[in-house]
């Protein structure tokens, strides 16, 4: 029976042969929840479903990465109970403090694996499809049952196929190309679908995280690419079943063009008012973020150390630079990018969300403008309700540093 990759993954894991709208419950081989959900996850394992102990413990995974370092009392008190949480539970996967955004390290410490089902209380758990994992976000509810019986239920999304052709522009990368399609699609476009990409075997395993991170603001459940040896490279096993069907059943299909695309730039303030930045005004910034889940990878930082490097940050500019990982952070200081960044003037955080969510290390004041990386602008997102979001990709961040407003990274030598 011709599938597609959701169908395909659904069906491995419940057992039973499944087509789109079917219900179905699954094993889950992961569940995750980060510092700022998972003190009600813990409330409802408890209280509402009395159970003592999690399921299995080697299957779920915590972190304190949304805010980390704690920024006040409460904050702080919720993640003592996590890493109470943890010793009791004899949770092992407990990362604290400095190792990273949860999605980064899910991937990187290979708790997530082709063909299985990851399932997290962060929307952007859709990042795990970069390597064929079906990777989707849940509330606290469902996390805490999947805690105590490591099942989730879910309902088998129809799949969108995004056909990709040709090769991208120098300086122009997949954040590009996600914003392009949010731009055309819209926040809505894919609601409850799996959106898989096709044609994307040149792009690093880096670079498809950041393309089905941001999947979820399409309103899909899933983004899926199917895993080759870019993913078996980096160490994960994909088995022989988990292939592409071209003869599957899509609901819509999508073609692009790589070679014609130019970096993208969301404007305030929602992720679909996205235009080519040679239609965009000259648009002064106060701060420059180069970080969170969708673009804080080691080659992001390298993109932006290529522009930098041997430059200074405009005098008007505050640039914040955060690692998605200690890892990343290390490889950075290793290859000479961060002591690039750095002599730029940049400012370097602990590895984590940091102000992407507006709790602390670069909240907005009123009336500021920033530029971010990141993959939300909706008013208040990085603080005050009165601040603006462009979203770009590190190249644009890291020539809109340079420049002092919002510049195509093109035009700088």
């Amino acid at each position: 029976m011709a599938q597609t990759l959701a169908e395909r993954i659904l069906s491995h894991v419940s057992g039973r042969q499944v087509r789109s709208g079917d219900l179905v419950v699954v094993d889950v081989s992961m569940a995750m929840a980060v510092d700022s959900i998972a003190p009600s996850v813990i409330r409802v394992l408890r209280d509402d479903l009395g159970a003592d102990r999690v399921h299995d413990p080697e299957r779920i995974a915590l972190f304190v990465d949304h805010v980390a370092p704690a920024c006040n009392i409460a904050t702080a008190d919720g993640q003592v109970t996590v890493r109470e949480f943890a010793r009791q539970q004899g949770i092992d996967n407990l990362y604290d403090v400095g190792r990273g955004i949860c999605h980064q390290l899910m991937v990187e410490e290979r708790m997530v694996r082709p063909g299985t089902v990851a399932i997290g209380s962060d929307s952007h758990s859709t990042t795990y499809g970069a390597i064929g994992c079906f990777g989707t976000g849940m509330g606290a509810t469902d996390i805490a049952l999947a805690f105590a019986s490591g099942k989730a239920w879910l309902k088998v999304p129809e799949t969108i196929r995004v056909d990709l052709s040709g090769r991208l522009p120098r300086r122009v990368s997949t954040k590009d190309l996600i914003l392009h399609l949010i731009g055309g699609m819209g926040i809505d476009g894919a609601t409850y679908r799996a959106v898989e990409f096709h044609g994307a075997d040149d792009f690093s395993l880096s670079s498809r995280m950041t393309l089905c991170s941001m999947t979820t603001e399409l309103g899909a459940k899933v983004g899926l690419i199917p895993p080759d040896d870019v993913v078996r490279r980096a160490g994960f096993d994909v088995p022989d079943w988990l292939t592409a069907d071209p003869h599957a059943n899509y609901c819509g299909e999508v073609q692009v063009e790589l070679s014609r695309l130019e970096p993208q730039v969301a404007i305030p303030d929602e992720v679909d008012r996205v235009v080519p930045i040679s239609q965009l005004n000259r648009v002064k910034v106060d701060q420059v973020l180069l970080g969170t889940c969708t673009n804080a990878r080691l080659e992001d930082l390298q993109a932006a150390a290529e522009i930098l490097g041997g430059r200074q940050v405009h005098r008007d500019v505050r640039m914040m630079v955060i690692p998605a990982s200690h890892r990343v952070l290390e490889g950075a200081v290793k290859d000479g990018s961060l002591e690039a960044l750095l002599e730029a003037g940049a400012t370097v955080g602990t590895p984590g969300c940091g102000p992407c969510i507006g709790r602390h290390m670069g909240v907005l004041g009123a009336g500021e403008i920033c530029l971010s990386t990141g993959n939300r602008n909706f008013p208040g997102r990085m603080g005050s309700p009165e601040a603006r979001i462009y979203l770009g990709s590190p190249q644009v961040a890291a020539a809109t540093a340079l420049r002092g407003w919002i510049t195509d990274p093109r035009e700088v030598d």
